[in-house]
């Protein structure tokens, strides 16, 4: 498991955890975030973090330990459910939403989940925490909006492509850097929901 405990000292990393505001937390975990983004996992430290926002690196190791740790903290920080409250009664419409709703993201997430790819691989709660924050939710929301549409009877509960939607788009995302060099969009991924994910649940 990646670690950095050993650049800090071992005073600091066994003395209490201090107490900061959840502004300064907010502060914190936006820093690490957006240098993962900009610089890759491997280049980001406790220090840098400390650095950029003017506190002592102690203060990081003191509520974290660890780099590892803080980023993980810093991922369950970040949870948000971008598809929850899409609800147009027409299954058709919401995954058009869907698609809109992850195009305004899918920028800012997708390069996080490339600068940590090979991180997640080495350490177990990176790996679950980035699941957690930015897999799981997504995924939940969206199955919800297709079992409404079964619900409605606007796809039988027993339709094969029903399990692949989510794969669909949250695969397209991740796929469309390594082949075109750009992240899906919005009105990329509207598209791809017109041409491929409508056609294959029977919906127009």
């Amino acid at each position: 498991m990646t670690s950095q405990a050993a650049d800090g000292p071992e005073t600091v990393v066994a003395s209490r955890r201090s107490k900061i505001t959840p502004e300064r937390e907010r502060e914190f975990f936006d820093a690490v975030l957006d240098q993962i983004r900009e610089c890759g996992y491997e280049s980001v430290t406790m220090e840098g973090v400390a650095a950029s926002t003017r506190c002592s690196k102690s203060t990081l190791y003191r509520q974290w330990k660890t780099k590892p740790q803080f980023v993980a903290a810093a991922l369950r920080a970040n949870r948000r459910v971008r598809f929850s409250g899409i609800d147009t009664g027409s299954l058709a419409e919401d995954l058009r939403q869907a698609a809109r709703a992850a195009g305004d993201w899918s920028g800012k997430d997708t390069k996080l989940l490339q600068a940590l790819g090979p991180a997640v691989t080495a350490d177990q709660e990176l790996a679950q925490a980035l699941r957690e924050a930015l897999v799981y939710p997504e995924i939940a929301a969206l199955q919800e909006i297709l079992e409404r549409g079964v619900a409605r009877g606007e796809v039988p509960a027993d339709h094969p492509a029903l399990e692949y939607v989510p794969a669909m788009i949250f695969g397209v995302l991740r796929v469309r850097p390594v082949l075109c060099g750009q992240y899906a969009d919005g009105d990329y991924l509207s598209r791809f929901v017109e041409a491929t994910v409508l056609p294959a649940l029977g919906l127009t």
